[in-house]
C-alpha cells in the first residue's frame, strides 16, 4: 500500500502544479481558488503570477517527496485560510444564494485540496523546529474529514442536479442518469466511510479507482475538446479530479486496519 500512497502523492502534486501553470498562464486565479468576485485585488496579474509559481513549486516538491510535510502544511493552511475568510464571508455576504446547496461547490474543492495537503503531511515524519509548523501539525487529523465531507456534499450534488451531472456522462455509456445516482451514492458513502473509518482502507482505494476513471473517461476528453474555454476550467477540472483520487490513494495507503489516518 506504501506504492499506493506514493502514487497518491503524485497525482495530487501534478494537480496542484497543473492549476499553477494555469495561473501563471491566464494571469488571474483557477475558478476554484477565490470567489468569481476578485477583480478588486490591486494588480492582480502580479499576486497571480507569485501565486502560480508558488503552487508549482509546491508541487514539484510534493511529487519528489522533499520537505514535503512543511511544503504540504504550509499549502493546506493558505487554501484552508482562503476557504474560512474569503469563500465563506463571500457566500452569507456577497451573494444571495448561500441557501443553495450547488452554490458552495466551488468553496469545497479548496476545503479538499486543503484536506488532501494535511493528509499528504501526515505521511511525513520529520522533525522540524520551526514552531508553526510544529503548530500547524495539529491540522492533520482533519485532512480526512474536509476531504470526506466534500466528497459527501459532491453525491448530494449528484442527486440534486443528476439531469446536469447526467450531461457530463460520454455518450456511449447507456443509462447516464443511472451513472448520476451511481456516483453520487459511491461519494456520499465513501465519505461516511472514511469518517466513520468503516473499511476506510478499501473504501478510499475504490473511491480513487472511481474518481481516477473519471479522469480518463470524462475530464481528459472534455479538456481536450475545450483547452481554453472559460480560462481553461475544463482543464482546471481534470486536474482538480486527479488530486482527489490522489488523496483517496494516499488515505489508502496510509491507514491502517483499525485505525484513524495519521
Amino acid at each position: 500500500m506504501k506504492n499506493l500512497s506514493a502514487i497518491g502523492r503524485i497525482f495530487y502534486g501534478i494537480g496542484i502544479a497543473g492549476t499553477g501553470f494555469q495561473t501563471i498562464y491566464y494571469r488571474d486565479f483557477p475558478y476554484y481558488m477565490l470567489p468569481p468576485k476578485h477583480s478588486w485585488i490591486p494588480g492582480l496579474a502580479v499576486p497571480a503570477y507569485i501565486s502560480g509559481a508558488l503552487l508549482i513549486l509546491a508541487g514539484i516538491y510534493i511529487v519528489l517527496a522533499k520537505k514535503t510535510k512543511p511544503i504540504a502544511l504550509l499549502l493546506g493552511t493558505v487554501l484552508l485560510l482562503i476557504f474560512c475568510f474569503y469563500h465563506i464571508p463571500y457566500e452569507f455576504i456577497a451573494t444571495s444564494n448561500y441557501m443553495h446547496f450547488g452554490e458552495w461547490e466551488n468553496a469545497e474543492k479548496e476545503l479538499a485540496l486543503a484536506g488532501g495537503a494535511f493528509i499528504i503531511a501526515g505521511c511525513f515524519s520529520e522533525k522540524n523546529g520551526n514552531p508553526l509548523i510544529s503548530f500547524l501539525t495539529k491540522l492533520i487529523p482533519f485532512g480526512a474529514i474536509f476531504f470526506s465531507i466534500t466528497m459527501i456534499s459532491f453525491g448530494i450534488i449528484h442527486f440534486l442536479y443528476a439531469k446536469e451531472v447526467a450531461d457530463y456522462v460520454p455518450s456511449w455509456m447507456p443509462n447516464r442518469i443511472f451513472w448520476a445516482y451511481f456516483a453520487g451514492t459511491a461519494l456520499i458513502g465513501s465519505g461516511v466511510a472514511i469518517i466513520l473509518k468503516i473499511k476506510p482502507k478499501l473504501i478510499a482505494a475504490l473511491l480513487g479507482i472511481m474518481i481516477f476513471s473519471w479522469v480518463i473517461l470524462l475530464h481528459i476528453p472534455r479538456a481536450v475538446a475545450s483547452p481554453f474555454a472559460g480560462m481553461g476550467g475544463e482543464v482546471t477540472s481534470a486536474f482538480l479530479a486527479l488530486a482527489y483520487s490522489g488523496t483517496a490513494f494516499v488515505i489508502a495507503g496510509v491507514t491502517k486496519n483499525k485505525s484513524s489516518v495519521k
